[in-house]
């Protein structure tokens, strides 16, 4: 078989045997290099050598990447460098086009009714109005059955549509009873003090009243304001109806007697919504221009803070007289609000129901523990055996 024989590096060449004798020293270069240099000098010439291969190579690498490099940046055509808007613009995803005429039948009934529909919905909105604001004025006092009745008006008041406002006006301070009464109904309410001293006055809710009204042309509250006392029954319906007044509304009133024994009823005769006259039971008022209770009327809060909208000659504010007898703070203050009859509306149109009731209920003299809370247990009268 041939035999291959390798080549030994230059680096094998200069190693020495173990006997000292160098290897392959019989080879022709090699005795001619020791020939002129001696053994360590002719060894480091040799490694000298060899080191340097290495770097040729590297520069040969070095020398075709540059080449590469070169041709690789160098232009062999025309490009197109020219960048527009419209190259960076997402694609267009709306469907294609399509023609209709006025005249198909399928489109016609489709624009049919798109404009019905839109017809209808503009007749509704059109048609809604915002709700007049309730303004309702109520006077109370410390007294035995206060926290049945401001919870017995609270609950009504809160089944009322909004937007209302209960004005609840008390004597000289504020009670923390009333106060949490109030915050309980679910109402939104404000409590006003009353600081003018009703002792000498035979009607305490006179200035209580007076109080409400300075408030409301004080900061100008928009809406139609209601004396509501505390101890009278009143309707949910009678507060819907009170949206309907423009600028003064009046309604019969049923009032139970002094004795207890009889109702009667006081306040407008109309003719549809047209005031043609009054009814009244007792003698001693006749002499009344207006025949309404404290109850039984409603009007515009401009009236109070905007007289030149209404027309009135004067505008000293509207209150309720202290100086007169009992029985005619209703007439005299109306007579401040209106001329007559003309500028009066009957609620509801024929004035012929009634929807709240006068009781002239007397609790002042009544034994309550405060507050309603037992401090401790009651006495038992009959024991479980």
């Amino acid at each position: 078989m041939p035999s291959i024989r390798r080549t030994l590096s230059p680096a094998f060449h200069g190693r020495s045997t173990q006997n000292g004798a160098a290897g392959f020293s019989s080879s022709p270069s090699n005795k001619l290099l020791h020939k002129h240099f001696p053994s360590s000098a002719s060894s480091t010439l040799l490694n000298l050598v060899y080191r340097r291969g290495w770097r040729r190579s590297f520069c040969r690498c070095l020398f075709f990447f540059l080449i590469g490099l070169l041709f690789g940046i160098t232009p062999f055509g025309q490009m197109d460098t020219d960048i527009r808007p419209k190259d960076f613009a997402s694609p267009d995803l709306r469907p294609p086009h399509v023609h209709l005429q006025s005249d198909d039948p399928i489109f016609s009934y489709v624009a049919l009714g798109v404009n019905t529909q839109l017809e209808q919905h503009n007749e509704v909105t059109d048609s809604i109005e915002p709700l007049k604001q309730l303004i309702v004025v109520t006077p109370t006092h410390n007294r035995g059955f206060q926290v049945y009745f401001l919870n017995r008006l609270g609950q009504v008041l809160r089944l009322v549509k909004p937007p209302l406002v209960w004005i609840v006006v008390e004597e000289e301070t504020v009670s923390l009873e009333t106060a949490q009464i109030l915050r309980k109904t679910g109402v939104m309410y404000r409590h006003v003090v009353s600081t003018r001293n009703s002792s000498d006055v035979k009607d305490r809710g006179v200035h209580q009243r007076n109080a409400a009204l300075e408030h409301i042309e004080r900061h100008k509250l928009d809406g139609i304001v209601f004396f509501a006392d505390d101890d009278n029954v009143y309707t949910l319906e009678l507060f819907e109806s009170l949206r309907t007044t423009s600028r003064f509304g009046t309604w019969p009133v049923a009032m139970l007697e002094q004795s207890k024994n009889k109702a009667i009823v006081e306040g407008p005769v109309c003719n549809a919504s047209r005031v043609i006259g009054w009814h009244t039971n007792e003698k001693s008022k006749r002499l009344r221009r207006f025949h309404v209770d404290m109850s039984g009327f409603a009007f515009s809060s401009t009236i109070l803070w905007d007289p030149k909208r209404w027309g009135r000659p004067c505008s000293n504010p509207i209150r309720q007289l202290d100086t007169v007898k009992e029985g005619f703070q209703e007439t005299t203050f109306i007579e401040q609000v209106v001329e007559d009859e003309s500028q009066m509306e009957g609620i509801p149109p024929g004035c012929s129901k009634v929807m709240n009731w006068h009781l002239h209920l007397d609790t002042g003299n009544v034994v309550y523990p405060k507050g309603w809370l037992l401090e401790k247990n009651l006495e038992v009268i009959l024991s479980i055996k």
